[in-house]
């Protein structure tokens, strides 16, 4: 038995160690373990599916008269605005699922592997960009079929739904941070929710601000998710203002310069 055991050590010692996996194999291994989670419950999409229907339904249908005089006339305004607004409340659970695996123990497990240290928060979000493209692809299927006409046609609505995508990703850093930071998985969906609504309704994706007092006028020209909203509108309308799309893509590389760093060094500290 002893001979036996000697033979399988030898031969286990012999045998040359695999290379540990580069930073892009890694990221995707931990991308696609987040795809597997939606796979093993698929309830986990309908906050990106049932969610945004609800949203764009109710809007279009019980505000759209009052609002703009017809609900068709309305659903050309909101229905870039919805896009906006889904996909980054989607985002909050970025947070939330890094939370769920740092509270089970599963974090403490994952750093014990040989590989880029990021990886594990880099493939979760492009994972859950995913998760961003579907939420997003459900709104404009949904408001296609309502009658929403994009003068742009598909490149317009494809350049728009990029866009979103990006600057979510960009967010979503913010939340994986709030992730490390609070105790639970109910806690970082409050907190989260609790600063995305105000910003969220404080924009124009409802209505169009010069109908708002100055002072809250002013603030919603400068929200983000205000030039998000108007980038949007306007590569679907073939009449994007560029700056509106650079400001869009700069504050999405902003927020991943800060979060990004600070997440890491949080993910390592835990």
């Amino acid at each position: 038995m002893t001979t036996h055991d000697d033979a399988i050590r030898k031969a286990l010692g012999s045998t040359p160690h695999p290379e540990p996996a580069g930073p892009f194999a890694s990221a995707m291994a931990f991308a696609w373990r987040g795809m597997l989670k939606v796979k093993h419950v698929p309830e986990q999409l309908l906050d990106v599916t049932i969610t945004p229907v609800m949203f764009l339904l109710m809007f279009t249908y019980i505000f759209g008269g009052a609002i703009a005089g017809s609900t068709q006339e309305y659903l050309q305004y909101i229905l870039p605005g919805t896009l906006v607004m889904s996909v980054l409340f989607t985002t909050v659970y970025s947070g939330v699922a890094l939370n769920t695996d740092l509270t089970r123990g599963v974090v403490d497990r994952i750093r014990t592997l040989p590989i880029w240290r990021p990886s594990p928060l880099v493939g979760a979000l492009l994972g859950d960009s995913v998760r961003y493209l579907v939420a997003g692809t459900v709104i404009i299927v949904l408001g296609l079929i309502l009658g929403f006409d994009p003068e742009a046609g598909v490149g317009g609505v494809v350049a728009a739904l990029a866009l979103v995508v990006v600057f979510a990703f960009g967010l979503s850093w913010v939340f994986t941070t709030l992730g490390l930071v609070m105790r639970s998985p109910n806690a970082v969906m409050n907190a989260g929710f609790m600063a995305i609504f105000p910003l969220t309704f404080l924009s124009n994706v409802f209505v169009e601000p010069d109908t708002l007092p100055g002072a809250l006028e002013w603030f919603v020209n400068v929200n983000p998710i205000s030039i998000l909203a108007d980038a949007s509108r306007g590569l679907m309308a073939g009449d994007a203002q560029a700056s509106d799309i650079l400001i869009s893509l700069g504050v999405a590389a902003a927020l991943t310069a800060v979060f990004l760093p600070l997440t890491t060094r949080l993910y390592r500290s835990h």
